[in-house]
């Protein structure tokens, strides 16, 4: 039987790139978001390759949404590997500025939601006899920036529930994993933070010859999730090779020599 793999936001992005990486690892994919349109194509490409992957409508700000994703993953036998991908950011406003109901988006999705979908299948995770737990957060969630007081705020919350939640299982046969990435260029990450503003959302990378890809993070979590068992990887931080620090990154100017 093969391993069975829950990944949360999975219609896009990082979590689309780790759903099609697990399942050509061999993995039995339960991919989870809200958008059912974007899930029903990716189960349909992963299927199409040969792999296994069910479609679960999720939205992991919603206890009852969250109890359905746990009915459906009971249903598919114990989950082996649960990857809590679900996240983002609104706004790069200053603490002063910043709205309490970007804030409160923030905490929603990255922590509580996390924190929901975690206790709805560790009971699922222990069962298996080897479960793994990867928790996707940001290297904001040890380095604060300005305009970022919110979203770091939130991945620091993230750091902490991690660290906390490995000490307390253990002796159990879960293991915890935390994947810290840089700049990363997705297709929305950033057009959601600047409310679909393209333009601000292209300068971030402006500049910027080669930020991390969905792939390349999909590809750090595969390797972690597939170690042996006894191996934990506690943090593994990754950043493009532009990216020396949080606000140490080598831009290119049009026109000037690299």
């Amino acid at each position: 039987m093969s391993s069975t793999a829950i990944v949360t936001g999975a219609s896009s992005g990082i979590g689309a790139a780790t759903a099609r990486q697990l399942a050509a690892a061999g993995f039995a994919v339960i991919v989870a978001a809200r958008r059912a349109d974007r899930l029903d194509k990716l189960v349909t490409e992963i299927t199409a390759a040969g792999g296994t992957a069910t479609a679960v409508v999720c939205d992991v700000t919603s206890d009852e949404s969250v109890a359905g994703l746990k009915a459906a993953a009971e249903s598919a036998g114990p989950i082996t590997l649960l990857v809590n991908n679900a996240g983002g950011a609104h706004g790069l406003d200053t603490v002063e500025e910043g709205k309490i109901d970007d804030w409160q988006w923030m905490f929603d999705v990255n922590v509580l939601g996390t924190l929901r979908v975690t206790q709805a299948l560790l009971g699922s995770l222990e069962a298996s006899g080897a479960g793994t737990i990867v928790m996707v957060s940001s290297t904001a969630g040890f380095i604060v920036y300005e305009g970022g007081g919110g979203y770091s705020a939130a991945k620091h919350g993230m750091t902490a529930l991690t660290g906390t939640l490995r000490l307390e299982l253990c002796g159990r046969p879960i293991r915890v994993i935390e994947i810290d990435p840089g700049m990363v260029r997705t297709d929305e990450f950033a057009t959601v933070r600047f409310d679909g503003d393209e333009e601000k959302a292209a300068k971030v990378y402006e500049g910027v010859a080669e930020p991390l890809t969905a792939e390349d993070v999909a590809d750090t979590i595969v390797y972690c999730a597939t170690r042996p068992h006894h191996v934990n990887v506690d943090r593994l931080v990754l950043r493009p090779l532009a990216q020396a620090a949080q606000h140490k990154v080598h831009r290119v100017v049009p026109g000037s020599k690299a």
